[in-house]
């Protein structure tokens, strides 16, 4: 499989058709030639859009998978236009769209059908995050596409799922927050649920699809058959709340709002330093809950008889956050970290992106570096997301142009000129 010559919120559940502007693929790339990576020979269709799905095939594209975008020809994938832009190229598909190959077919319409499916025989994977039934309407369902190719695994990332009473709904992440607990315990006591301003639950999903085609594909390994991953945005958000639900089972216990407050441990908070920084201490475990005590002259309180579990220690949170919180205020945020390590207790900086750029640590592991993009020239991204000893991943270019690689990846199936000539005329491609 070819790729470009190496030189770099909210999703789901709307119906539309992914699908060429004919261009070839002639902009550059960065990053690694291609069979550096453990997933190197996989083949994966990416028809999803926006984040949840999309992502899952970022992840399998950053360590070697051969990830082919389809869009559709006249209607992009949206995150090209989220977020801001620079010389009228979106950031966010740069980095969305790193890795993989763009191709744009109309999936509704005849030769853009008998497209997909010559590239669902090649394909390992397909992931798509069409309602259900739309597949199945265009004749790509997964009886068709099980069909060319028994081997795929077919991933469906739905905010509902695929039955039940709300599968048929519009959804997005944002709904997957609210809906799974999420926003209820989030946000001051006294205040409104809060929904986190950037795209959490489609984040969620992204690497829980991953996981899940991966599993699938363990399996296959053993079996010699591909299967459907179910993944509905809902579930993995409600997996990460942790035994929430085993709690109301067993003690018809609701967890509240506690701000930055832990129900299960203190002091846990965000405290302000002396030059007006912010730094964030947790004591999950018992031995740096009394350090920290001591730390900050309070030792007499590691005797009290409450001191000795965590949920007891959050019930008496102000008298802790008073104790912690005072000994911060009087000092420097340098002071206060120093202080902090020295003593082995848990603290870090309250960090935007400034700083995280300039952060030692991530500077020594690489997470954010820097890659080569055609349009932009050098532009900082996150790099894959974990570093493997033997077969590491790598950003081998950024997100390309819509329908760039289309008339090579076509050419690849022995599509002649004539037929990419009738695709284009039906508005296939």
């Amino acid at each position: 499989m070819s790729a470009p010559a190496a030189t770099g919120g909210d999703t789901a559940g709307t119906d539309g058709t992914t699908g060429a502007d004919g261009a070839v693929g002639t902009d550059g790339a960065g990053g690694a030639p291609a069979g550096f990576g453990s997933l190197d020979g996989l083949r994966v269709l990416d028809l999803a859009t926006l984040f949840a799905g999309p992502m899952a095939a970022t992840l399998l594209g950053d360590f070697g998978a051969d990830v082919i975008k389809v869009e559709h020809p006249l209607r992009p994938d949206p995150s090209r236009g989220h977020g801001p832009a620079k010389h009228g190229v979106g950031l966010w598909w740069k980095v969305l769209g790193r890795n993989k190959r763009a191709v744009t077919l109309d999936l509704s319409k005849p030769g853009g059908r008998a497209a997909l499916l010559r590239l669902a025989a090649t394909a390992d994977v397909v992931v798509e995050n069409f309602r259900p039934g739309t597949l199945e309407k265009w004749g790509l369902g997964w009886a068709e596409l099980s069909a060319v190719n028994p081997r795929l695994v077919l991933a469906r990332v739905t905010a509902f799922g695929q039955h039940g009473p709300y599968a048929h709904r519009p959804g997005f992440g944002t709904l997957a927050e609210a809906m799974s607990g999420f926003a209820a315990l989030t946000g001051e006591p006294e205040s409104p649920p809060t929904l986190p301003p950037f795209g959490l639950a489609d984040s969620i999903t992204g690497l829980a699809t991953a996981y899940a085609v991966l599993t699938a594909l363990a399996a296959r390994d053993r079996t010699g058959a591909g299967q459907v991953v179910d993944m509905a945005i809902i579930e993995p958000m409600l997996a990460v709340l942790g035994p929430h639900a085993t709690w109301y089972d067993q003690l018809h216990h609701v967890q509240e709002r506690t701000g930055n407050r832990s129900a299960n441990n203190a002091p846990r908070n965000t405290y302000r330093t002396a030059d007006g920084h912010w730094v964030a201490v947790s004591t999950s475990a018992q031995s740096v809950a009394e350090r920290v005590m001591r730390l900050v002259g309070r030792p007499e309180l590691i005797e009290e008889p409450w001191f000795a579990t965590g949920a007891d220690r959050a019930a008496h949170a102000d008298v802790l956050d008073a104790a912690v919180g005072s000994w911060i205020a009087e000092r420097d945020r340098a002071e206060v970290l120093t202080a902090f390590e020295k003593a082995e207790a848990a603290v870090a900086p309250v960090q935007d992106v400034r700083d995280v750029l300039a952060d030692p640590q991530y500077q020594a592991l690489d997470t954010v570096t820097t890659v080569s993009d055609p349009e932009l020239g050098p532009l900082r991204m996150q790099n894959v997301l974990f570093r493997l000893s033997a077969t590491p991943g790598a950003i081998r270019w950024t997100g390309r142009r819509h329908g760039a690689d289309t008339e090579a990846v076509l050419t690849e199936l022995g599509l002649t000129p004539d037929e990419l000539r009738a695709l284009r005329e039906e508005g296939a491609a």
